[in-house]
């Protein structure tokens, strides 16, 4: 089995794929940064270090550049690549030398690419001679579509699943899978019309001959130790499914009914209704039993993992051993990443004292209930003055920090009051893990969260964000560790790879779904 994957990021849905079984035949990436990361780890390739030797990879391909030499592409703003043809290229005329490789550069660069070189297409099409291209996957950035986004119609960001879509017309895989935010599913008005990003995506993936199976997920329920609900959309081409129906049981017919009657209309240009077809929901009993009845059983069932069982033992000061979660992880990987665990990507960043002495107040009321959270977040943003004696009753018997950094309790409600209010903040999801649940989906900034520990009074650092996410400790985050400014309009760092990123076990489970439908298909 083999599979392209778009919009690849550092690597989190490849690694899992490859895990499942699936063979990459190429990867694109916008971002040099995530593009080397991914090098690094799916490629074993080093970019950084034959940049330094001035040498150009093999492995990694640039399709647009403005620059020749590798140093100044690996800091390029992908945003300024040149139009395709008027900038650096390294795309070989031998269509079968990028196979297994990454090309770094644009989406629609990549589609007028193959459209301008059909040798390429072909070969692309064919699977360079391997009975074509069995899955295509990818996430379109999802700024616009995320309830934290613009969420413009016209937005720029929202014509990604489009040339997703355009690139999948034309190579024509069996599957495609596309993942993006569960914002996606909220409808947004703009000049009075409703819109809904998930319904027009599955239709315009119907428009290139596949029947569209459209999901919420939650990857804690595939084992991820992190509350990460997500949009899936799970594309079956038309003769694919017609070979493979007669195998489909009572809870797949119904899952699948809706897809084929969307995918018929739009085919015969009828008005589609969103009212007749259906996003199923894991969190919908009804849902959940056909996600267990089918092949996208993987996808739910598995033993919830808590956030301590990912990270306690990377704790500064601690001896724990690693858990069976992380023990298992580590195994389960290492024959793919073939290199030697270690704790890279674990420098703790460094906190000013008073963000301390915060850290260690959300520590406290995470064990409080959430109208003492409201009143106390009222207070360090500066809303109230005030709480309430139940409020009081809850809080007083906890250790906060003084300003001398010893443990202190406070005998009156004013005295805890004041103490609050000299610890302002603005931050709006700033918040203490809780040891005992998977943590909450996974952030890009690294100061939304901080640690459960009463003695670590900090963010997390890249490898614990990186465990949440269910990457093994053999997998090693490259380039900057953090940007800020206007930087952060087009660098990805390695938080933000994190954060972006799929989980690996989650791209297993999705790996697994699809080879249950590939193994239908008649030899």
């Amino acid at each position: 089995m083999n599979h392209i994957e778009l919009f690849s990021g550092c690597g989190g849905l490849s690694l899992g794929l490859e895990l499942a079984g699936f063979e990459l035949t190429f990867a694109n990436e916008l971002s040099p940064m995530a593009g080397e990361t991914f090098a690094y780890n799916l490629l074993n390739e080093d970019l950084s270090k034959l940049a330094k030797e001035g040498s150009n990879s093999d492995k990694a391909y640039w399709i647009s550049s403005q620059f020749d030499d590798l140093n100044h592409r690996l800091r390029e703003n992908p945003f300024e690549y040149p139009e395709l043809g008027s900038g650096s290229t390294d795309i070989p005329d031998d269509p079968c030398l990028i196979q297994g490789k990454l090309l770094v550069g644009n989406i629609i660069h990549l589609n007028q690419l193959l459209e301008s070189r059909p040798k390429l297409l072909g070969a692309i099409k064919s699977g360079f001679g391997n009975n074509g291209i069995d899955l295509i996957s990818g996430g379109p950035p999802c700024q616009s579509f995320s309830m934290a986004g613009l969420r413009k119609k016209d937005c720029d960001k929202n014509s990604l699943p489009w040339e997703f879509a355009k690139f999948v017309g034309m190579v024509q895989p069996k599957f495609v899978v596309l993942e993006n935010v569960s914002g996606i599913l909220r409808a947004f008005k703009e000049d009075g019309i409703s819109y809904h990003a998930w319904f027009e995506v599955a239709k315009v993936f119907a428009t290139k001959g596949y029947i569209p199976l459209c999901l919420h997920i939650n990857a804690r329920l595939a084992g991820v130790p992190q509350n990460r609900p997500r949009f899936i959309m799970i594309g079956i081409r038309e003769d694919v499914y017609q070979a493979i129906s007669s195998s489909f049981n009572k809870e797949e017919r119904i899952l699948l009914s809706p897809c084929i009657d969307l995918f018929q209309k739009v085919k015969t240009n009828k008005v589609v209704d969103i009212n007749n077809y259906h996003c199923f929901d894991v969190k919908e009993d009804k849902d959940y039993n056909l996600f267990r009845n089918s092949f996208l059983s993987s996808l739910v069932g598995q033993k919830q993992v808590s956030v301590k069982e990912a990270i306690n033992d990377l704790r500064l000061n601690s001896s724990s051993k690693k858990s069976s979660f992380v023990s298992k992880l580590n195994d389960q990987f290492s024959p793919i990443l073939n290199k030697t665990l270690s704790t890279a990507n674990h420098k703790p960043r460094n906190n000013s004292d008073i963000v301390k002495r915060r850290f260690r107040i959300y520590q406290a009321i995470r064990k409080c209930s959430i109208d003492v959270n409201k009143q106390v977040f009222d207070i360090l943003k500066g809303k109230s003055s005030s709480l309430c004696d139940t409020a009081w009753s809850e809080l007083k018997d906890h250790e906060y920090v003084s300003e001398e950094g010893d443990n202190i309790k406070f005998n009156t409600k004013l005295e805890l009051i004041n103490y609050l209010l000299q610890h302002p903040t603005k931050k709006r999801t700033q918040r203490a893990l809780d040891p005992s649940e998977p943590a909450p989906a996974a952030l890009s900034i690294p100061d939304d969260i901080c640690h459960y520990d009463d003695h670590e009074l900090r963010t997390l650092t890249v490898r614990e964000m990186a465990r949440i996410q269910s990457f093994p400790d053999a997998f090693i985050f490259r380039s900057k560790v953090t940007t800020g400014g206007k930087m952060r309009r087009f660098e990805i760092p390695q938080y933000t790879q994190v954060g972006n990123a799929v989980p690996p076990l989650l791209g297993l489970k999705l790996g697994n779904s699809i080879l249950n439908l590939l193994k239908r298909l008649p030899t």
